[in-house]
C-alpha cells in the first residue's frame, strides 16, 4: 500500500515547491532522452507517486493519459528555464549546495540532494530523514517518504562521502522488478529472489522485507563506488563528465559499477547467509553491465546449479584487478582528448570482456 505523505508545514511546503520546480525543469530537459516503451513506463508510476496511489491498484488509462498530456505541455514551457535558488527562511540557496540546504533543514528530519545521474541528468531530491550514521568513514542517510523527486528516483546515490539511500524509491523499484517479472514469470535470478517471500499473498509485508534487505545492499554497493573513485582518481570523473551522452558512457558506468561491487558488494552478499539478496543481485545485472560481463553471471549460474560459490569467488578476485586495469587503460587512451579516443574506448571494453 503506498503510505500518506506526512504533511508539512506551510513553511517547508515553499521548499517543497521550489525542489519539485527545478525536478520539473531537470525532466523537461531529459524525459525525451528514453525510448517510448521505457518513458511510458516511467511516466505511469511517477504518475502512481504524485497520485499516492497504493501498488496493485489498477491505474486508468484515460486517467494517466490526461496528466501525460498535461505534463508534457507544462515541460515544454519549462525546457529553457534556469534552476532556480531554494529559499528558506528568507535565505536563498543555490539549489546543488546540498550542504548548506540541508544544514538550513536540519531541525526538521528533513534531508535534500542534488547531484548529476546517468548522461550528466540533473537529480533533486527532498525527502523525510529515518536515520543518518557513519559507516567506513562515510556519512548514510536514510530517507523515507520523499515529497520531491525527479522522473527518475535511483534509489541510491553518492556525492562526497555521503550517501543517499532512498527506501521509498527502492520499494517502488522492487515493486516494479517484481511487476516486470509477473507479466511472463520466467524462471531466471529474479524468480528466485521473490520466490524468498511471499509475494502472491502478502504483496505490501513482502516489500517492506525485501526493501529492508536491499538497504543494506545499496549500502554495500556505494561504499564500492566511493573505493573505487578514491582508486580511479578525479581523472575518472573528469573522463566521464566529458564523454558523450552515448553507449560509451553506458561501458564506462558498467565498468566503474563492477569495480565497485568486486570490492564492496558481492564480497560481503557471499558471507552473509541472506540467498535472496544474492538472487536479486543477478536478477538485476542486465543490460551493459550483463554483457560486458558474462563469466560472472556463468559463475552465478553455476552455483544455482551446483550449490558451490567457489566460481563466484573467484570471479570476484580476478574481476577487481580487471576491471581496475580496463578503468586505468580508458583513462589514458582518453588523455589524448581526441574524439577518435572515444570509438577506442568503446572497443576496448569490448575486448576486454570477461
Amino acid at each position: 500500500m503506498q503510505a500518506r505523505q506526512t504533511a508539512l508545514t506551510p513553511r517547508l511546503q515553499t521548499v517543497q515547491s521550489a525542489v519539485q520546480h527545478n525536478c520539473h525543469i531537470a525532466d523537461a530537459r531529459f524525459a525525451s532522452d528514453y525510448t517510448l516503451c521505457v518513458y511510458l513506463l516511467k511516466m505511469r508510476e511517477y504518475y502512481r507517486w504524485e497520485q499516492r496511489l497504493p501498488y496493485g491498484t489498477r491505474i486508468s488509462n484515460d486517467a494517466v493519459g490526461d496528466w501525460l498530456t498535461a505534463r508534457e505541455e507544462f515541460w515544454e514551457t519549462l525546457e529553457n528555464e534556469n534552476f532556480q535558488p531554494v529559499e528558506i527562511d528568507g535565505q536563498q540557496f543555490d539549489p546543488f549546495d546540498s550542504d548548506a540546504i540541508n544544514d538550513a533543514l536540519k531541525n526538521d528530519r528533513l534531508i535534500y540532494s542534488a547531484g548529476y545521474g546517468n548522461m550528466a541528468k540533473p537529480l533533486f531530491m527532498l525527502a523525510r530523514l529515518e536515520r543518518s550514521f557513519e559507516q567506513d568513514g562515510n556519512s548514510v542517510y536514510i530517507t523515507t517518504e520523499e515529497y520531491a523527486r525527479d522522473l527518475v528516483a535511483p534509489p541510491a546515490m553518492s556525492l562526497d562521502g555521503k550517501m543517499f539511500i532512498r527506501q521509498e524509491s527502492l520499494r517502488r523499484m522492487l515493486w516494479e522488478r517484481y511487476e516486470e517479472w509477473r507479466w511472463n514469470r520466467p524462471d531466471n535470478a529474479m524468480a528466485r529472489a521473490i520466490g524468498c517471500y511471499d509475494f502472491d499473498n502478502n504483496l505490501d509485508s513482502s516489500l517492506d522485507s525485501m526493501t529492508r534487505h536491499e538497504t543494506d545492499t545499496l549500502i554495500l554497493h556505494e561504499i564500492g563506488e566511493i573505493e573505487a573513485g578514491k582508486q580511479l582518481g578525479k581523472g575518472w570523473e573528469e573522463m566521464l563528465a566529458s564523454l558523450p551522452r552515448s553507449r560509451l558512457e553506458l561501458m564506462a558506468r558498467a565498468v566503474r559499477d563492477h569495480l565497485a561491487d568486486a570490492l564492496s558488494t558481492l564480497p560481503a552478499l557471499l558471507e552473509q547467509e541472506h540467498p535472496a539478496s544474492l538472487h536479486f543481485y543477478f536478477g538485476n545485472l542486465s543490460g551493459m553491465r550483463k554483457q560486458i560481463y558474462p563469466a560472472l553471471f556463468q559463475a552465478y549460474n553455476h552455483w544455482v546449479e551446483c550449490g558451490n560459490r567457489d566460481e563466484l569467488q573467484r570471479q570476484l578476485e580476478v574481476g577487481r584487478d580487471h576491471w581496475l586495469q580496463v578503468a586505468d587503460e580508458l583513462m589514458q587512451l582518453h588523455e589524448g582528448r581526441v574524439k577518435k579516443a572515444w570509438t577506442d574506448m568503446e572497443t576496448l571494453i569490448e575486448k576486454k570482456a570477461l
